[in-house]
């Protein structure tokens, strides 16, 4: 008989959550992005709150909460129920980096959450303003081991300052970094000669490409990227060991309904594969992916183990 209601009990509950899902959402759903309006994370993140506003029939409203790397809008969406009101637009810097780079952190990007589905990803390019003398990478270097006191790179978080690190290593030089809050910032100080060089993701970058304010120099993707076919990739321009994706996906506080994740994540994959969102996505330099939540979670793993061994190698600690 105990066996019986049991299992009686576990039916009602897998119903009611069943149940829970289709009628989800009820009220409108925030969906926080750890960085400030106008970068990469927060166009994308627009971009996908729009079409699942439109498909799930309740507002999702973007909520940048930007700072300490990306940790405070992460730690906010660790804090929250987890009755899937509450979204992380996670990118791979705060999610998977960082913590190969810091000892503690606010919250844990394996214990605290739990992976929804890949949105997108996209390589890194190296710019350096329009009055900059380097037009290669080769000649960045030489410029850069000619002044060294006076050079430096533009970072917003750790997938920034671990790539400009690497840079660093591979080439044998000395660049200070300068903080800024957001990728469109970084952009910008590149752009205005504050900085001597970036990592930029590609959507703050298109516009000063497009224009001639900015050089970009390479690619850190294992091709190259079919805005740029003209910048060679790290490896065609000589650098070894570069090649790095960034990438952006959906998380819910741990604790969330498997059928609510399930939910979302249809959604989100029905809607990077719509040819209007992948032509959004594909206009911000953003390759769009979809994958189940297995899929992410072990992706996810990989990543993070991968980025740990980088650090570890290149011995590099945020704290």
């Amino acid at each position: 008989m105990k066996f019986t209601t049991a299992v009686a009990c576990l039916s009602l509950g897998l119903a009611g959550a069943w149940a829970q899902a289709q009628t989800y959402p009820t009220k409108p759903v925030h969906m926080v992005v750890p960085f400030v309006p106008g970068g990469g994370n927060d166009l994308v993140g627009r971009v996908i709150a729009a079409r699942l506003t439109q498909s799930l029939g309740q507002s999702f409203l973007v909520e940048n909460r930007g700072g300490a790397n990306g940790f405070i809008g992460a730690k906010a969406v660790a804090d929250a129920a987890p009755d899937g009101y509450t979204i992380l637009m996670g990118p791979s810097g705060p999610m998977a980096i960082s913590p190969a780079i810091y000892s503690k952190m606010p919250y844990s990007p394996t214990k605290d959450f739990v992976p929804v589905t890949m949105i997108g990803d996209f390589p890194l390019i190296l710019v350096v303003s329009a009055s900059n003398p380097a037009r290669s990478v080769a000649e960045l270097v030489a410029y850069a081991k000619a002044n060294a006191a006076q050079i430096n790179y533009g970072s917003t978080a750790a997938t920034f300052q671990l790539t400009s690190e690497l840079f660093k290593l591979r080439t044998n030089t000395k660049f200070e970094e300068i903080l800024y809050k957001g990728s469109n910032e970084m952009a910008a100080a590149v752009m205005t000669d504050q900085v001597t060089i970036a990592f930029v993701d590609p959507p703050p970058a298109i516009g000063m490409l497009k224009s001639g304010r900015i050089r970009g120099l390479a690619v850190t993707g294992a091709h190259r990227h079919p805005f740029w076919p003209d910048v060679p990739t790290m490896a065609e321009a000589g650098i070894p060991d570069m090649e790095v994706k960034i990438w952006m996906g959906l998380f819910l506080p741990v604790g969330s309904s498997q059928a609510i994740v399930q939910r979302i994540y249809q959604e989100v994959a029905k809607g990077v594969n719509d040819p209007q969102v992948r032509e959004k996505l594909s206009g911000l330099g953003i390759e769009p992916v979809g994958n189940s939540p297995e899929e992410f979670a072990k992706f996810f793993a990989a990543d993070s183990a991968r980025w740990a061994l980088v650090a570890k190698t290149a011995n590099i600690k945020a704290d």
